[in-house]
Formats: C-alpha cells, structure tokens, sequence
C-alpha cells in the first residue's frame, strides 16, 4: 500500500529536503507542496492525501489552524483509543508528559525524579509499547487517550 503525502512548509530547503526522503521510500508517494497552511488546507481538499508532514509556524495561517480545518472537513470514523496493557503507572505518567511535549529535564523536574531515571522510564517505554522512538510515543500517547489536540 503507497501512502500519499502533502508537504507544508514555508521554507523551500526544508521541502526539497523532505522531497527526497520521500522519494526514497518505496512506500511513500508525494501528491502535493504547500508554502503557506491555507495552501496546503486547498491542497489537502484536492487530492486527499494519507499523511499531511505540517510545518507548525508558517505566515498567515500556521499549520496548526490548517491541520484543524484539513481534520474538521475530512470526517474520520472515531478512533478506538489505543491500551496501555504491561505499563506501569509511573511509565503512563512519562508517556503523557512525552505526549504534551516535556523534554526529558522537564519530566524529571515535573516528576521530581533524575533524567537518568526518566531515560530508564522512556527506555522501558519504548520496549514495552515496541515504538521507534519518542515521536512514535507521542503518537502512542494521542491514540491512548493521555493527551488531546485540544489542550
């Protein structure tokens, strides 16, 4: 199955940077580019593309005002939130500060714990919920419910 994506970024280094990694992956199929969020929204409602890579500061509209229109007008049969089976709840709380964005010297500080132990914490995390890395668990943390786009 070719995933098709949209590129927005208002940086044309950036998107020809993007371009090639796309154009690598045997999987991947780039349908459009975008320079500005209302762009790629016009974008988005033309092709219909699996995947938007959304730059979140561009002038005018940014890409975080362009992904909720491109979301709210493109209905997707509500989500069933994703399980955490095998963690514990102090991994759940590192995966819903990951998921809100803390780096790890800021868990740490939230937690009141040392980044070495939080780098145990994501270690684990990583392990037992088989992510790639720690966008992977941001990911995990949206689909399980933890943190929320509304926020």
């Amino acid at each position: 199955m070719t995933v098709r994506v949209v590129l927005a970024d208002d940086q044309p280094l950036v998107r020809a940077a993007l371009r090639m990694v796309i154009a690598d992956a045997p999987d991947l199929e780039l349908v459009g580019e975008a320079g500005t969020g209302s762009e790629a929204v016009r974008l988005a409602e033309d092709v219909h593309p699996d995947v938007v890579v959304m730059d979140i500061r561009m002038p005018g509209m940014d890409g975080i005002d362009a992904t909720r229109l491109i979301t709210a007008r493109r209905p997707a049969p509500a989500p069933t939130p994703r399980t955490l089976e095998g963690i514990t709840e102090r991994e759940r709380e590192v995966l819903t500060l990951v998921g809100r964005g803390m780096s790890n010297t800021e868990i740490a500080a939230d937690l009141v714990i040392s980044v070495a132990t939080v780098k145990a914490y994501m270690s684990r995390l990583l392990t037992k919920l088989d992510a790639r890395d720690r966008v992977q668990l941001v990911i995990i943390a949206y689909e399980a419910g933890l943190v929320s786009a509304s926020r």
